[in-house]
């Protein structure tokens, strides 16, 4: 399975095992909760889609990689105690609580989540003197005396043999306390992760061309060979800032991220043709609604190489400025329940009053952020707007305090014109966004004519997340008509082939 597919299915179980009764006992009783393992080759996302499943689900994640785990560690500490047998005192054996047990009590205390998945990274590379031992935690999710909290479902996570020599193969008798999960590199799933997070579009467009060159793992005569998921992820990151800081790009760059030679100078390449399609063609005047001539040639002349870049190109910088129109969005919509708590007070209230009020606003969602990152359950998204809501409950008081406004209906009012202030921006800021994609729609039109480039640009807008949000919300006539005329098309297509083996 492609690991949208081990998301959608461990997300699935967590869901079930933490289904409880009429009585509130869990149905799926703790020695029946199978442990989950996701074997798969390195870098294919595996720690990500924990992490999103935790924030998606609104409970706490717990990570540990286990290759660093020694028998002391994962069991306790051993020490002596006193305990009294048939009235006789005897000197026993006790352990003190697991390094991982104690790290679940940890985020239950500092975050208030009381459930939660606890992760555990390469499980098939424990140490020896640990791994009897595992099979123990497996089944009853014990740790030397102490046992995993109620609430809280394990999820571990290895590589095949064949990527790593630490791995120590499961006999039968600990697979038949998993429930296995096997993951391959699925380019398709990853470009709509890839989407979301806003990597590269220098390489998303290279990988539409070179497919085969997601991910590979050969053997050379100088050793392993191999291009993951991961990789290309951080040299997206770094391609980013270097461009911030206009340092040059280069092979020795990108080898650090790629590790094959062939795929680091065929991308190193493309990543310079990449950036020269972006000044010849001149993004920005496209998206102003005025590409030159001498663009539009030049496009309709283009092989597809690099037509698709182009169009790649377009595609990233429209979304980019959709992605924060809708976060602006999102963050208004979240600030008007604490703006209609405190309009409702106001008139009773004074100036100081109304202040003290959006303190105790931040105050409650400086500690609902403060939980959620402390749980590992945060978006990236969700931080953005928990952090963009109490700036401006922050700004708003000091704005007060500067006024020195006297009634609390004066100073809900001043909340009220700076709330409304930011709703025109966003207005100003998605009408310039609309405009943008209509130019988009009409240099494709213009330079590709009927070429699959309106389909391939309909398709990204519908796939993507942020643009159909976007387009939901705000509305295009140009998508709204060219899907419609491609789903009709798709249906007279279907219609006919219908036809054909009807022999008709």
């Amino acid at each position: 399975m492609n690991i949208k597919q081990a998301k959608d299915y461990i997300k699935n179980s967590v869901n079930l095992y933490l289904k409880k009764d009429e009585f509130g006992e869990y149905r799926v009783s703790v020695v029946r909760q199978r442990p989950i393992f996701l074997l798969g080759a390195p870098g294919i996302g595996k720690t990500a889609i924990m992490e999103q499943i935790a924030q998606e689900m609104g409970i706490a994640l717990v990570s540990y990689s286990m290759t660093h785990h020694t028998r002391q560690s994962a069991l306790g500490l051993p020490y002596i105690t006193e305990k009294i047998y048939g009235g006789q005192p005897v000197q026993v054996s006790e352990y003190t609580m697991s390094e991982i047990i104690a790290s679940i009590y940890d985020t239950m205390e500092i975050s208030g989540i009381k459930e939660g998945i606890l992760f555990l990274d390469e499980i098939n590379c424990v140490s020896e003197t640990l791994a009897p031992s595992m099979l123990q935690f497996l089944q009853y999710k014990v740790f030397g005396r102490h046992k995993v909290p109620e609430g809280w479902v394990i999820v571990t996570a290895g590589n095949p043999p064949e990527y790593n020599r630490s791995v120590r193969e499961f006999d039968v008798v600990t697979l038949d306390r998993l429930k296995i999960l096997e993951v391959e590199p699925d380019f398709a799933i990853w470009k709509e992760y890839a989407a979301g997070k806003r990597l590269h579009s220098a390489i998303v467009s290279y990988l539409e061309l070179k497919k085969d060159q997601f991910y590979c793992m050969e053997m050379t005569t100088k050793g392993r060979s191999y291009v993951t998921a991961r990789g290309w992820e951080d040299l997206s990151e770094i391609l980013y800032l270097y461009e911030d800081e206009q340092l040059p790009v280069d092979e020795s760059l990108v080898g650090q991220y790629l590790r094959n030679d062939r795929v680091v100078k065929e991308f190193t390449a493309y990543y310079d043709l990449f950036n020269k399609y972006k000044r010849d063609y001149r993004i920005a005047d496209i998206l102003d609604g005025r590409p030159s001539g001498q663009a539009i040639s030049r496009a309709r002349e283009a092989a597809f190489d690099e037509r698709l870049s182009l169009l790649g190109m377009l595609l990233d910088r429209v979304q980019a400025d959709m992605g924060q129109v809708m976060e602006q969005a999102d963050l208004l919509s979240d600030l008007r329940n604490p703006l209609k708590s405190i309009g409702a007070k106001a008139e009773t209230c004074t100036s100081a009053q109304v202040m003290e009020l959006l303190e105790q606003q931040a105050d409650g969602r400086r500690k609902l952020f403060n939980n959620l990152q402390n749980a590992n359950a945060l978006s990236e998204t969700d931080r953005k707007k928990h952090q963009g809501v109490i700036r401006f409950l922050e700004e708003g008081r000091k704005e007060l305090y500067l006024d020195e406004v006297s009634s609390g209906m004066a100073a809900y009012e001043l909340l009220k014109k700076r709330y409304t202030g930011r709703l025109e921006r966003l207005k100003a800021e998605t009408d310039r966004v609309q405009q943008e994609l209509h130019a988009l729609f009409v240099f494709v039109e213009e330079a590709f004519a009927q070429g699959n480039e309106l389909l391939i640009l309909v398709t990204e807008l519908t796939v993507n997340n942020t643009s159909a949000r976007f387009i939901a919300s705000f509305g295009s006539p140009d998508y709204k008509k060219h899907n419609e005329e491609l789903m009709l098309s798709e249906r007279q297509d279907n219609i006919m082939a219908q036809i054909a083996e009807l022999g008709l």
